[in-house]
């Protein structure tokens, strides 16, 4: 009768089980957590105390990681990073605010008004990204984009699962709003998703035009109506007056700020 195989030692049995429930910094930690507690420099408890935060450190990261990518963010800006002294028409206390994330609990939209380069996209994907960090389901996406995939989802039978899907989102950012005119089936397409989002989950908006002209882009002052009247019932507007950053090196070579104009059609809104 042959010996029995002897048991693994119990390092190898835990480090094997570790492997098999996918705990993987509690096993790459897992020898200097023994040989920690064969010197007497740490209990037990204190040890596996420790392993078990650094996996949960590293779960929340990976997951932080996993909706920062999925948040299709243009880039990746932070509210820090914008200079408010160029832009002297924005309360800076009131924008960082909105870092802390209070308008997602709250379900309260974020409309940012002004004229191209003003800093409202940089702006929203800020604001994005603080929300995506804290592990809310977030998306970026320009309005021509929005519609466009509406538009395919309507023409193959799937546009109640896609406004489902954008409803969901916690934080879901659409820029460029007003830049190209939007044709009636595209403006009800719209509509349906402010109101699937209406009260429920928080959206920024980012436009060009002064909420006043909205009906020149969806073409219809029934349908614009209703859209802005969800948008604004619970809602944050924010009107960039100024000029553009893009083309600050050369501005007042033409006599007068470039985006000035832009600004001053921002206050008859």
């Amino acid at each position: 009768m042959s010996a029995p195989i002897p048991a693994p030692n119990p390092r190898v049995r835990l480090l094997n089980a570790l492997e098999s429930l996918g705990l993987q910094t509690m096993r790459l930690g897992a020898d200097a957590a023994l040989e920690s507690i064969s010197s007497g420099q740490r209990t037990p408890a204190e040890a596996l105390c420790e392993l078990a935060e650094a996996e949960l450190q590293a779960k929340n990261d990976k997951a932080r990681a996993i909706c920062v990518s999925t948040a299709h963010l243009p880039f990746a800006k932070r509210l820090e990073d914008f200079d408010f002294s160029f832009q002297p028409s924005l309360n800076r206390e009131e924008v960082m605010e909105l870092g802390y994330l209070r308008f997602v609990e709250t379900a309260t939209n974020i409309l940012f008004v002004g004229s191209p380069g003003v800093g409202k996209t940089h702006l929203a994907a800020a604001i994005a990204l603080c929300a995506a960090e804290q592990r809310t389901a977030t998306y970026f996406i320009t309005c021509s984009d929005l519609l466009m995939k509406l538009k395919a989802a309507q023409l193959d039978g799937t546009i109640k699962a896609k406004l489902d899907q954008y409803a969901r989102y916690g934080v879901l950012v659409i820029d460029e709003v007003g830049f190209l005119p939007i044709d009636p089936d595209s403006a009800n397409l719209f509509f349906q998703l402010v109101a699937k989002r209406y009260e429920r989950r928080a959206t920024i908006i980012t436009t060009n035009k002064p909420l006043s002209r909205w009906a020149e882009t969806f073409g219809d002052p029934v349908i614009t109506n209703a859209i802005l009247d969800r948008l604004l019932h619970h809602s944050k507007v924010f009107k960039i007056i100024g000029r553009s950053y893009r083309t600050k090196d050369i501005a007042g070579l033409a006599g007068e700020p470039l985006g000035v104009e832009g600004g001053k059609e921002g206050k008859q809104d």
